[in-house]
């Protein structure tokens, strides 16, 4: 059983910067177990969509609309990512959902991300 808890969602003004975060836990046998983790994201009446993805490695791949503006980062003593989100617009309102594929992929519940003055 693998868990994965997000934090870092909000309430942000367009313009601002927000930093979410999420930990994998549970039954991760080996260290290296976690592979790679991201963010995809969905906003109302659309389809979820990548935002970012890291491999253990470090290799990063993100959307094209938000490269410059967001960058993904992880811990893998942690087993956690991280999305730095800057310059946030309106359009970036959405419920942000972590991945780690720990064997298979896993998900989290998804935190709220609100861009709105």
């Amino acid at each position: 059983q693998v868990q994965l808890v997000e934090s870092g969602g909000g309430l942000v003004e367009p313009g601002g910067s927000l930093t979410l975060s999420c930990t994998a836990s549970g039954t991760i046998f080996a260290i290296n177990s976690v592979g790679s983790m991201g963010w995809f994201r969905q906003a109302p009446g659309k389809q979820r969509e990548l935002v970012a993805a890291i491999t253990r490695g470090g290799i990063t791949n993100y959307a094209d609309s938000l490269k410059g503006r967001f960058t993904i980062s992880r811990d893998n003593a942690k087993n956690t990512v991280y999305l730095q989100m800057d310059s946030l617009k309106p359009e970036d309102t959405a419920v942000y959902y972590c991945y780690a594929v720990v064997g298979r992929d896993h998900w989290g519940q998804g935190t709220q991300v609100t861009v709105s003055s």
